[in-house]
């Protein structure tokens, strides 16, 4: 096959990429390794990290209002995850954009600075949509394109293409950034009580407890190959019609939990509340469900697990997606059933199962895991800290993030006899800031034709920032107007006309500069 643009990965950047190269009137393939569009959009995470949402523009901004009409209301930003996908198929349908699903890179062949096509092959994904193995090879197919975007959260094609890559923290002296690094004090999402970390309580010897990681945690500020958890988004209900019960998974041991029994434990020998609240955060959507996030010292992430996903191959990914859900099953069994936990957290989360309604092909566990952060590309500009705090001005923005410089844990160990959890950071940005078009491009000599909106280039704690799906989106929207340019003027993607892209995007509702406006109405 042979077309204009290839994206790789549906997320809803990839979407957003491709439809837009269509309404262009470029030949574009959409290739995706599972089987769902809209990547965490769909796949879970409804209760939206939007940041400042009058930032939002272009076509990130419509699918929030679209939202909005299936519900009755101009604009929304809770949804179900059948709803996101419904619209993302729907944008597909009309834009007539070819998606080839259950395909992942096999290699890539690039000469001279530029990728001239993707070997892919099909791999059918498995009941729970993780990766699937080497096991399930079939037949193999060949895309040839001028340009390619990797829309993936993993970053794997521009890992292929030999484009430079970090995965971790810097220092705090990297970039003189003082967020980043190993963290000295994370007072959030931390235990509240001491808690033993041994399995015979106060004797070292006798081993750490299950989901405690070695070691002390490191020395603050200095960097490490670390990246935040990983969790599910999980869409439940109490809706007895709709309400599916929640097993526990195979070979289930309490005692995998024995850390948060003894969190408990001790909250309660301290007179202190115990509320499912505490352990879960449970966000309502519409209809009676939610979107379920981490809260607290033992939550929803699956803290330590996720150090190796971002460079693996795809077999250790799939045993790592298989441990995340296991870890997910065994969390929320134990919530509901062990004697430790309070009686009436026990009911309250008896009470919640899965949606039959909801990803209705993986057994109402959601096809996507929360990829948080995985590789980061590194071109010869960087986003950083400075970036976020507007201590760096930007003359080429392509759009506008706001969120909080935002990194959840990201590893539980030891220190001074106790179990501490280290890595949260949550800190607000100096309001909206533009995203550099230099981020989203390789340095020229090491790949000319690739666009990464995603993984983009940015240090561990501005892409906390960066990573929210509206930002995607439109950087999804941006990375395919300068896509149209390469191809119009048969440049590469380092020398599109900064001026005329920027043309493109505010002709397209795009937020560029923040001065305190009201979002672009579309018709």
């Amino acid at each position: 096959m042979t077309v204009d643009v290839c994206v790789y990965g549906a997320t809803a950047a990839g979407v957003v990429t491709a439809i837009t190269l269509a309404k262009r009137q470029r030949s574009v393939v959409l290739v995706e390794p599972g089987r769902h569009l809209g990547g965490m959009s769909s796949g879970g995470l409804g209760f939206t990290d939007s940041g400042n949402k009058a930032a939002i523009g272009g076509i990130s901004r419509d699918f929030y209002r679209i939202v909005g009409k299936h519900y009755g209301k101009d604009e929304q930003w809770t949804f179900e995850p059948s709803v996101a996908e419904g619209i993302y198929r729907q944008w597909i349908a009309d834009a007539g954009v070819k998606v080839l699903f259950e395909h992942r890179l096999a290699e890539v062949d690039k000469e001279a600075g530029k990728i001239n096509r993707l070997m892919l092959e099909h791999v059918p994904a498995d009941a729970s949509n993780a990766p699937g193995s080497s096991a399930n090879l079939k037949e193999h197919a060949q895309i040839e394109a001028s340009i390619f975007v990797d829309a993936t959260y993993d970053g794997d094609l521009l890992s292929r293409a030999k484009v430079a890559f970090t995965v971790g923290r810097e220092s705090v002296k990297q970039f003189g950034e003082s967020l980043n690094g190993i963290r000295g004090v994370t007072p959030k999402h931390q235990f509240l009580v001491p808690v033993d970390p041994y399995k015979k309580p106060g004797d070292a010897s006798s081993g750490l407890l299950p989901l405690i990681n070695e070691g002390d945690g490191g020395t603050p500020g200095e960097a490490d190959h670390r990246v935040q958890a990983y969790n599910f988004r999980l869409c439940l209900t109490r809706a007895k019609d709709n309400r599916m019960p929640i097993g526990p998974p195979d070979g289930y041991d309490a005692a995998r939990f024995e850390i948060l029994a003894r969190h408990i434990d001790g909250l309660v020998a301290a007179k202190k509340p115990v509320l499912l609240g505490m352990m879960l955060k449970i966000d309502r959507m519409p209809n009676d469900k939610t979107d379920i996030n981490n809260n607290g010292a033992v939550s929803t992430d699956f803290l330590g697990e996720s150090w190796t996903y971002p460079t693996a191959d795809y077999d250790v990914r799939r045993k790592v997606w298989q441990q995340h859900l296991i870890y997910t099953q065994g969390l929320l069994h134990f919530l509901a059933s062990d004697a430790r936990v309070p009686a009436d957290v026990r009911k309250e989360m008896g009470a919640w199962g899965l949606c039959r309604d909801e990803f209705t092909d993986t057994g109402g566990w959601p096809h996507q895991m929360y990829i948080r952060e995985s590789r980061r590309m590194v071109s010869p500009y960087v986003i950083t800290q400075a970036v976020c705090e507007h201590k760096q001005p930007i003359d080429d923005s392509i759009g506008l993030a706001s969120y909080n410089m935002d990194s959840h844990n990201c590893q539980r160990v030891v220190q001074n006899g106790v179990v501490r959890n280290e890595g949260d950071v949550q800190v607000a940005p100096t309001g909206p800031y533009p995203v550099s078009y230099r981020a989203v491009v390789p340095d020229a000599k090491q790949c000319e034709n690739l666009l990464v909106p995603v993984c983009l280039s940015a240090s561990h704690i501005a892409y906390g920032s960066v990573r929210m799906e509206p930002v995607f989106m439109l950087l999804g929207e941006s990375v395919a107007h300068a896509a149209d340019l390469a191809l119009e003027t048969r440049s590469s993607v380092q020398d599109v006309n900064y001026d005329k892209l920027k043309q493109r995007l505010l002709d397209a509702g795009q937020m560029l500069a923040w001065m305190g406006k009201k979002p672009v109405q579309r018709s």
